[in-house]
């Protein structure tokens, strides 16, 4: 099939980008990466009556440091493409889980046109940035004729392909926090590059005693949105992540998930597996620490 008709404008700045939005009232969409925009308008899933192209609007892409001591964080533009993510040296160096997470998205040819910004609008809830994106307490700039506000991870979706996004706002950039110290990463798919049955991403802190805190688990393909589990990340203060500790916290998860069927598996499968891949992402979690002590 093919998209049915739409007008396409070329805008040059986040001004002219929001000013469209603005004026077509909801009937446009930008165009990063076009990587599940464009598949659905040629479905025709998706009726637009304009596509505003920002692949020429400068200042939306790279990454940068910015503040110091506890205000320096780092920020990715929102047209920052996953290939950029996954090359970049600062990125590897301050932000391993999303280098790690945008390796398991797609193919090559996916991942040289995709976009942070664009995969967080987006919104599809087996989708590996907005899972990292909150896992990693990231906040969302968005600009619009109004002015810019930031987003909090945590708020930024009402539902299943639903950012919480008013329709003359654009994402501009994502800033995250400090990294945290240790981290690990699950996903289960039916071939590489696939929709996920389910992915799971922790953090956490480990003091020189070995015990730990902060710990985050976030859960993915189990919700309409990604979502932590918060009742098993507190069950993990102050622990040492201990097998039976693991192993409770892993069943708190539970609580957390309201996962769907679909012709990737069963909510029953899902519900089953969401416990098993949490202990494994911990084990991983204590791993990598053990392993970061020896040398």
């Amino acid at each position: 099939m093919k998209a049915a008709d739409f007008l396409y404008h070329r805008a040059g700045s986040v001004a002219e980008a929001v000013t469209l939005l603005d004026e077509y009232a909801g009937e446009a969409r930008l165009l990063a990466g076009g990587q599940s925009l464009m598949p659905m308008l040629n479905m025709r899933l998706w009726r637009l009556g304009a596509l505003i192209d920002v692949n020429q609007v400068p200042g939306l892409d790279g990454i940068e440091v910015e503040g110091q001591g506890d205000l320096e964080a780092t920020r990715v533009g929102a047209l920052t493409r996953y290939a950029s993510l996954e090359r970049s040296p600062l990125a590897a160096s301050r932000l391993p889980l999303l280098v790690e997470m945008v390796r398991h998205i797609g193919d090559r040819q996916v991942r040289n046109r995709g976009t942070l910004g664009g995969s967080l609008v987006q919104g599809d809830p087996t989708a590996e940035m907005p899972l990292a994106c909150l896992v990693l307490d990231a906040r969302v700039r968005v600009e619009s004729g109004r002015g810019g506000r930031e987003i909090a991870m945590g708020e930024f979706y009402h539902g299943s392909y639903a950012a919480a996004l008013e329709f003359d706002e654009m994402v501009t950039e994502i800033r995250f926090p400090r990294h945290p110290q240790h981290f690990a990463f699950s996903e289960l798919t039916r071939r590489h590059g696939d929709f996920c049955v389910l992915s799971v991403a922790v953090t956490g802190e480990c003091d020189s005693d070995g015990r730990w805190h902060d710990v985050r688990i976030g859960l993915g393909g189990v919700n309409d949105m990604p979502v932590l589990a918060e009742a098993a990340s507190a069950r993990l203060a102050g622990t040492r992540l201990a097998d039976d500790d693991i192993r409770e916290a892993a069943a708190l998860t539970q609580e957390a998930i309201d996962p769907p069927s679909d012709m990737r598996a069963t909510a029953e499968y899902r519900a089953h597996l969401v416990p098993v891949h949490v202990r494994r992402a911990l084990q991983q979690l204590c791993s990598k620490n053990r392993a970061a002590d020896r040398r």
